[in-house]
């Protein structure tokens, strides 16, 4: 296991933002966190790498204890931020260079170079890393955390305000860096994003609320989905919300999606309102569908 911890536990006070969560991770996989603004997430990647101690749990990151050998961890770790955090005044090369020196990599300057082609900025080398777009700073973020060869890469948020095309070149960076070996745990908000992770975990105010596969994921959930169709869905919608048995009705295009516990209860819900032009019938439940349940049913943890 590249990480395997039990109730791990973090408090600021008397709110707990990390509740007794219990993890394992195998090496070489892509594991994704879902939940909430606030749930935590950023503060468990943080224990994990050395950088908070938790304040109850146990456990290792990559063989080492996270309580008493946080250094050693830390050296074999890659931290990718939610924000930018690199000198905008320097240029991609300088940048990866001051890194480099951080981690004190042997053979600095072809480091660098291997850096700057392996991620294809060997021609913005020069080109100071404030001008650049965030495709590109992402990028270079994304060289700066493996310069040093780690076994474990952590990624917060990497892709917000990326766009699409920048997006999926980047998870198919992530996915042949996996293929070589590296473990990779990724926070994301979207949805097609976590459906290409191998496990996922779901973090809602500090607690674990479910696991697994993306298929293991949606199973456990126990929803039954339901599109819509027909005129006035606005309307519509509003009045399905109202409805016993119905636990989300959510806008997909020209359609409505409801999704209830109880397909039985949920079919004869739906009844009432679909005579005349509006139309029914069963489809897949997707990861969004389960991701909005688990929001709608999870409570906040703030003061």
């Amino acid at each position: 296991m590249a990480i395997e911890v039990q109730g791990i536990t973090k408090r600021y006070g008397n709110r707990v933002v990390v509740n007794d969560v219990a993890l394992r991770v195998p090496r070489g996989q892509i594991y994704g966190f879902l939940g909430p603004n606030g749930s935590g997430k950023t503060t468990f990647l943080r224990m994990l790498c050395g950088l908070l101690t938790p304040d109850a749990g146990t456990g290792s990151c990559l063989g080492w204890d996270l309580r008493t050998q946080a250094r050693e961890i830390k050296k074999r770790v890659g931290y990718m931020t939610q924000r930018f955090s690199f000198y905008e005044d320097l240029s991609l090369e300088e940048n990866l260079d001051f890194v480099a020196r951080i981690h004190g990599v042997p053979g600095r300057k072809a480091a660098v170079n291997r850096s700057l082609e392996a991620l294809g900025l060997a021609e913005r080398r020069r080109q100071l890393a404030g001008a650049l777009s965030g495709g590109w700073k992402q990028r270079l973020a994304l060289a700066a955390c493996l310069i040093h060869q780690p076994e474990l890469l952590l990624l917060d948020e990497p892709t917000a305000g990326v766009d699409p095309k920048a997006r999926r070149d980047f998870w198919e960076e992530i996915h042949q860096l996996a293929a070589r070996g590296l473990t990779v745990l990724i926070t994301t908000h979207y949805m097609d994003e976590a459906e290409r992770c191998h496990h996922l975990a779901y973090l809602a105010y500090g607690n674990l609320l479910t696991q697994g596969s993306v298929d293991e994921v949606i199973a456990g959930a126990g929803l039954s989905t339901w599109e819509v169709s027909g005129p006035d869905l606005a309307a519509l919608a509003a009045t399905l919300r109202a409805a016993p048995d119905v636990e989300q009705v959510v806008a997909f295009g020209n359609t409505l999606h409801a999704s209830g516990r109880d397909d039985a209860r949920l079919r004869r819900a739906l009844e009432p309102f679909l005579r005349g032009a509006h139309r029914a019938e069963r489809v897949e439940t997707r990861l969004e569908h389960v991701f909005i349940s688990l929001m709608q049913t999870a409570r906040d943890n703030y003061g």
